[in-house]
């Protein structure tokens, strides 16, 4: 059966190297996409990818 979902946000505050806020800012731009969900794709494709931690 078709149940339709409403993604859970939380609100967040982080702060950023101003040279990278203005990198996003303008990829989002020319990706005709919100700043929040292009920053939401790059958390993810990072987390997707991360390596796993070497034991010390």
């Amino acid at each position: 059966m078709f149940q339709i979902q409403k993604p859970e946000y939380t609100n967040k505050t982080f702060r950023m190297p101003s040279d990278l806020v203005a990198q996003l800012e303008q990829l989002a731009q020319s990706n005709d996409i919100s700043l929040n969900q292009l920053v939401i794709q790059c958390c993810r494709y990072a987390l997707d990818h991360l390596e796993p931690s070497q034991p010390e």
